[in-house]
């Protein structure tokens, strides 16, 4: 009796361990054929190659290139720099006011293209103006100073210097596209979007009564001569 359980127990075993092996290799063949049809479903696509080695500066073919690039940068930065100034200096006066929320978002706009050409100047290794210290100063009363006029101060200073910031990026464009548009495809795309904004800028402060503050003309004519002898120094020095 001994015998024939134990016979029994082992036929059983054998018959368990055969359909263990069984069942494996039959889990690993479906397995198999299954990661076959999904690699033949799907088609190897190959990586998008960028036959670009720059972000948004091209290296420069000669020094007049380089030049050129260099005060262009510089030039752009500063602005941006000194727009943001003065906006620091009308949120300082109207920041509480309801203009405030308005000023603000403007601002908030202005830190965006700073971050951007602080990033570009870092990466192509440009310098910026050494005059960034007076422009700090110098952005900030105007800012302040016109904004204590009221609202109608701190738009009139806005359509003026967003519009004297939108004819140079005007103008850096035009040169850029005579150039060679292809070459300078991100640097133009950065330059128009950036000058979109100014324009926005621009025609926001004229939506919002600048142009009813007495003596407009005057205080608007002044500050464009300021802003046209602000970016001819920063693209030298």
């Amino acid at each position: 009796m001994h015998r024939l359980a134990r016979a029994s127990e082992q036929g059983c075993a054998d018959y368990s361990f055969t359909a263990m092996q069984k069942a494996t290799h039959a889990g690993l063949h479906a397995f198999g054929s299954l990661t076959v049809r999904q690699i033949l479903k799907h088609k190897v696509r190959p990586l998008p190659v960028n036959s670009r080695c720059y972000s948004v500066i091209p290296p420069s073919l000669d020094s007049d290139e380089k030049n050129m690039l260099e005060m262009m940068l510089r030039v752009d930065h500063a602005g941006e720099y000194g727009a943001n100034r003065i906006y620091a200096g009308q949120m300082a006066v109207l920041g509480r006011s309801q203009a405030g929320p308005l000023i603000q978002e403007m601002w908030d706009q202005e830190k965006k293209h700073l971050a951007r050409f602080n990033e570009i100047l870092a990466e192509n290794r440009v310098r910026p103006t050494a005059l960034l210290p007076l422009w700090n100063l110098a952005g900030f009363v105007l800012g302040a100073s016109t904004a204590l006029l009221g609202k109608e101060g701190a738009m009139a200073c806005t359509v003026a210097v967003e519009e004297s910031i939108t004819e140079h990026y005007n103008s850096q464009i035009r040169a850029l596209m005579e150039k060679d548009p292809e070459r300078y495809t991100e640097l133009l795309q950065i330059i128009k979007e950036f000058r979109d904004d100014e324009m926005e800028h621009h025609d926001t402060g004229l939506a919002h009564d600048a142009e009813t503050l007495p003596g407009y003309w005057l205080l608007k004519t002044s500050i464009q001569l300021g802003c046209k002898a602000a970016i001819s120094i920063s693209q030298r020095i």
